[in-house]
């Protein structure tokens, strides 16, 4: 049988949801895989189409590791996540969903065999619409959401745990979830662009986490997200106060998440334990960061690491230093079901990162099928490949992008 070639490669993007790019790769066997990349959505359309599909066409869609291997090693751009790296990693999702066809199987079968058939979830406590807009630069497009906005539907948690964090936690619980995140604080960054953090911004901000502790006990995990906005003195001040409510984990605490040796300094500062780091790409990162003893808790994000491959020789190195891993998602429905096939895989997962305010509506709109959630675990696919496709219409919206690349 001769070896299956791509042959052509499609990519989508809407302006409703301007930071998400799919991308669509088939095969001279009938087959086509789906990808992902998140923020920078037309730089990463450009990368795929003037550098990637001239390479990628007429090429062995099995040869993933040769091909991740090429592509997140750019002449340049291959440094964290930039839009070469966010391209591969759309890619090699793409090559793990036809491979995961082509066998028959699910994409933790493929890669080595599932290590559980469900796992932990964990609700960030977003919105409908949160993070879903083009990025400037830092955290422009991610609004801060004010307590007077009205309510955009039930699931509107980032409102939630600015006006009532304790009956938000209720409500997590009596759908199953144990576990939950917020980011009191991040509003206090403004003002001097994170350097600093007053002792009355420090209690305003520590108010929903003690409004959790009193209305459902030890019962609610917490992880508390600081999205790399602070300085390292103040990060530490969030972190000491944190200790009180005991926190499952402070995510992101300071600007640079590649400055090891602060956020080493940081994590032996505070009895907090340190989540690190979405925002990495590559293993030579979080080699770096384990190396330094720098985290407790391994995050990585499927889209900005360099997709599956690279992310599994991540948790690898992560379980050779005795660390847990905690895939990401606050981006797109096709993220979130490869990063469910490698919490799935990993030995040292423990949880799924879900948003059930998108659950609930626009990535059901996206894709065919989505996880499952039960008694607040998110069960394993057992559909071939990813197990999930872009629904057709989506490349029919009056408001889509469509560029076609093939031989």
């Amino acid at each position: 049988m001769s070896a299956p070639k791509i042959t052509g490669l499609r990519t989508i993007r809407i302006a409703e949801r301007a930071n998400i790019l799919w991308l669509e790769i088939s095969t001279d066997d009938g087959l086509t895989g789906l990808g992902e990349a998140f923020r920078g959505a037309a730089a990463v359309e450009a990368v795929i189409h003037e550098t990637i599909a001239p390479y990628l066409i007429g090429r062995d869609a099995r040869a993933i590791e040769p091909v991740s291997r090429a592509l997140l090693h750019p002449y340049v751009g291959f440094g964290g996540s930039s839009a070469e790296v966010r391209a591969a990693s759309a890619v090699d999702l793409a090559l793990w969903d036809l491979a995961g066809q082509r066998a028959g199987v699910p994409i933790h079968t493929a890669m080595g065999g599932a290590c559980r058939d469900r796992v932990r979830a964990y609700n960030t406590c977003a919105g409908y619409d949160y993070n879903s807009r083009q990025h400037a630069g830092g955290h422009a497009g991610r609004r801060e959401r004010q307590p007077d906005e009205p309510v955009a539907g039930p699931y509107d948690d980032q409102i939630a745990f600015t006006r009532d964090a304790g009956a938000l936690a209720q409500s997590l619980l009596s759908e199953g979830f144990s576990a939950m995140k917020i980011w009191p604080f991040d509003p206090f960054a403004s003002r001097d662009g994170g350097l600093t953090i007053r002792l009355e911004e420090i209690e305003a901000g520590m108010a929903p986490f003690r409004a959790i502790r009193a209305a459902v006990g030890n019962k609610m995990e917490v992880m508390a997200e600081l999205h790399s906005l602070w300085s390292a003195p103040a990060a530490e001040r969030i972190c000491r106060a944190l200790e009180e409510v005991d926190v499952f984990w402070a995510e992101d605490p300071i600007h640079k998440m590649d400055d090891c040796r602060a956020l080493a300094d940081l994590r032996r500062r505070t009895r907090v334990p340190i989540c690190a780091s979405e925002t990495l790409g590559g293993k030579v990162a979080f080699r770096d960061l384990l190396v330094a003893d720098a985290t407790d808790i391994v995050m990585l994000d499927l889209t900005w690491c360099g997709g599956l491959t690279e992310a599994r020789k991540i948790a690898a190195l992560a379980e050779a230093f005795a660390k847990p891993v905690a895939p990401h998602d606050c981006t797109g429905p096709v993220t979130l079901m490869a990063s469910l096939h490698l919490a799935i895989h990993a030995p040292t997962a423990i949880f799924q990162e879900v948003v059930r305010a998108t659950l609930a509506t626009w990535y059901r709109d996206l894709v065919t099928e989505l996880p499952r959630l039960e008694g607040g675990m998110v069960l394993a696919p057992t559909a071939p490949g990813l197990g999930t496709t872009l629904r057709p219409e989506v490349a029919h919206r009056e408001d889509a992008v469509v560029r076609v690349a093939s031989r």
